[in-house]
């Protein structure tokens, strides 16, 4: 275990950058597709698969929340452990985790009893109808009581990847998601439990997840472990993690809100084909950026440790190297999609209309895609380094202060209403980029100019 708590602050950067992304990427891409697979069952349910679906459908934006949540006390809480074990301060490190840890149970009861209790208006307020809100309830009960599965599995897996144990944190992705496409059909169609037996195998499947990932936590292979003596909240310790994570908690839990908006307005001005075409557009932009999101946190741990250890060239060289890697990738991946969007669309929908409304459609939404490895590169770094204040500030501006306001700006400057509904994306998406990059120069060199001195 000591050659793996060295091999952060030693190892080289390009091979280590390597082999802890290509876990992360896997993780991410194996999540996406189980959650395919789940709703392709669902939909296949004799007799009601559309409506569950769309019952089911209804819930994502609450579950969306739900993991904003686990982000908002892990996605600051690791990169801080990150940075103590840089610094050789292992005893602050396992403060950290086991703070968050006690936190994230104390949530996750929080979130338990709202569910049960004003789930079915939640719901309603949602969008279901007197046809959907039966499926609805129906999963959102069941998945409720699985809330602190989901908060853990989430959260505590972000501190093993923190560790540079991506592997682990990749074999805990896929026990969870072998599980659920194993259990789905049987309690789907062999129990005849329709969606509360697709909550019921999401529950058991995150809960075997959660299981494993803590008895790596508590086991002698980590480099920080879960100990009794450190569950105590300390506000000290906790706070300053909370408010790292705020910029990801923001961007998961605001994707709802810029969805609906999205979705109303498009249904004004474009009708019902329309909003078909943006649930697409979504499904591959989503499916898309995973990669970037999971080169990103592989790059997590090796900027914290350095940071922490003021390795200014490790923290510089890392950097430059993630950026190239998610500039590779963003701009071959926009290329393609420019050059063949049917496809891309072809994988989500085999409606013909569709598909070719959604392939112009989907040009304009990405037009600015090459520039996203850029915003990814930032702003993960920024997270990595702890600077909580410019994760927000870019988080706040990419999706409240530009995109929301854009999605009803745009169709009154454009000819078709319709296409400006979509040209808010890359609108804001040029715009925001060009003001992380400006922001981050100035941050960056702060950074490493106080390290070196």
């Amino acid at each position: 275990m000591d050659n793996n708590k060295d091999m952060l602050g030693t190892a080289p950067i390009g091979k280590l950058l390597f082999k802890l992304a290509v876990p992360t990427v896997i993780a991410q891409l194996v999540n996406m597709l189980y959650n395919i697979i789940d709703r392709i069952y669902i939909g296949h349910i004799p007799g009601e698969g559309s409506l569950a679906l769309t019952g089911v459908g209804v819930c994502m934006p609450i579950i969306l929340v739900v993991s904003a949540f686990a982000a908002l006390v892990s996605s600051g809480g690791a990169p801080r452990a990150s940075i103590f074990m840089g610094q050789k301060d292992m005893d602050s490190a396992e403060k950290t985790l086991g703070g968050c840890f006690t936190l994230q149970i104390l949530v996750s009861v929080i979130l338990t009893a709202i569910l049960l209790i004003f789930g079915r208006d939640l719901l309603l307020a949602f969008g279901a109808s007197e046809n959907t809100i039966a499926y609805a309830a129906g999963y959102l009960s069941i998945y409720a009581c699985g809330t602190l599965f989901v908060q853990l599995t989430l959260g505590m897996n972000a501190f093993v990847t923190a560790q540079g144990f991506t592997r682990i944190s990749m074999i805990s992705v896929v026990i969870g998601a072998l599980t659920n496409i194993i259990l789905d059909p049987i309690f789907i169609f062999a129990f005849h439990m329709g969606v509360q037996g697709a909550a019921l195998a999401t529950v058991l499947s995150q809960s075997l997840s959660c299981i494993f990932v803590m008895r790596f936590l508590c086991s002698k292979k980590a480099l920080i472990k879960i100990r009794r003596n450190n569950l105590r909240i300390d506000p000290k310790i906790v706070l300053p993690c909370i408010a790292l994570g705020t910029a990801m908690f923001i961007m998961q839990a605001s994707e709802s809100i810029i969805s609906v908006c999205f979705n109303s307005s498009l249904l004004h001005y474009g009708g019902d084909i329309a909003v078909g075409a943006m649930t697409v557009l979504t499904s591959v932009m989503q499916f898309a950026m995973l990669p970037l999101q999971g080169i990103g946190q592989g790059a997590q741990p090796i900027l914290s440790y350095n940071f922490g250890a003021e390795n200014a060239h490790r923290v510089k060289k890392t950097f430059r190297l993630l950026l190239t890697c998610c500039m590779t990738y963003s701009v071959t991946l926009w290329i393609a999609i420019m050059l063949f969007p049917g496809l891309f669309v072809g994988i989500f929908t085999p409606d013909t209309q569709l598909i070719t409304f959604a392939s112009r459609a989907l040009r304009i939404y990405v037009a600015a895609m090459f520039l996203f490895g850029i915003q990814i590169a930032c702003q993960m770094t920024f997270t990595s380094l702890g600077n909580a204040k410019c994760s927000i500030i870019v988080a706040v501006v990419r999706k409240f202060v530009l995109l929301l306001p854009l999605i009803y700006i745009m169709p009154r400057l454009i000819a078709d209403p319709t296409i400006g509904v979509y040209m808010a994306e890359p609108v804001a998406d040029v715009i925001a980029v060009t003001f992380t990059a400006i922001l981050f120069l100035f941050q960056f060199k702060k950074v490493i100019k106080k390290i070196e001195s």
